[in-house]
């Protein structure tokens, strides 16, 4: 099988789940494009904690992690299944990380409010690798390079989570796709990297400054993104084929390997 690419998604408000717009659409042109994995390996800002774990059930639940929104998202359910021998492969190449099996979580809405988009059949089984909260940026981009041989295996590796997002700083007005000039900045600083296949200032991006302090206050949405670009080969291209913006300070961008 063709190596997989490997694509990071700006994921933005849950509501996106039952929308259609611009960013859904170009979420279903991706699913529609791209070989049809056997599985997906989904590293999604939401499922953040102590440790390093991966969902190792074959029937996960779906998770609606949010609070304050309408009836008709807690109704969405994204019944794909897992795929415990992937959690096990997952294991293999990450050791000697300690990877724990957790049976307990499932889908978070970091994946399926993307997933129910590119994959709308809930076909593909799917499994979570959660973020290590007390590791610091290098650890997650050293893991996603230990991840990379999946993309020749059939897996299609996911991040989900946003390049910019800073919820104290949300501006709703009449422009809600234009974004804050710190936000726009920051935003074009990290395409000018990821062309260039620079991502030493990516990974130590809390050095790039005030842009960069404010578009990631904390480290959750921004990590899956070093778990995408870390699988890079050579000859893979850099494409970004979902843009723009939300609120002020929420980038939508995603950012396909290969």
């Amino acid at each position: 099988m063709a190596r997989l690419p490997a694509i990071f998604f700006g994921h933005g408000n849950p509501m996106n789940a039952l929308a259609t717009n611009a960013y859904t659409q170009a979420w279903s042109a991706l699913g529609a494009a791209i070989p049809r994995p056997r599985a997906i390996l989904a590293v999604s800002a939401h499922w953040y904690l102590p440790g390093v774990h991966v969902t190792a059930s074959r029937t996960p639940r779906t998770i609606h992690d949010f609070g304050g929104f309408p009836h008709e998202l807690y109704e969405v359910r994204y019944p794909a299944p897992g795929d415990p021998d992937l959690a096990t492969r997952v294991q293999e190449l990450l050791a000697p990380v300690d990877v724990a099996r957790d049976e307990r979580w499932g889908f978070d809405h970091g994946t399926w409010s993307v997933l129910v988009h590119v994959y709308p059949n809930a076909d593909v089984p799917i499994v979570q690798l959660a973020l290590d909260e007390t590791k610091p940026p290098s650890f997650h981009y050293d893991l996603g390079k230990r991840l990379a041989p999946l993309r020749d295996e059939g897996v299609l590796i996911v991040g989900s989570g946003n390049l910019v997002h800073n919820l104290h700083a949300l501006a709703w007005g009449s422009h809600p796709s234009q974004m804050f000039d710190w936000a726009e900045r920051f935003e074009r600083q990290a395409r000018d990297f990821l062309i260039a296949r620079d991502h030493e200032p990516l990974i130590e991006y809390e050095d790039l400054g005030r842009d960069a302090l404010l578009a990631v206050p904390t480290p959750d949405h921004y990590l899956p993104l070093l778990y995408v670009i870390a699988t890079q080969q050579d000859g893979d291209a850099v494409t970004f084929p979902v843009e723009g913006g939300d609120a002020g300070s929420i980038s939508m961008l995603s950012v396909r390997i290969g």
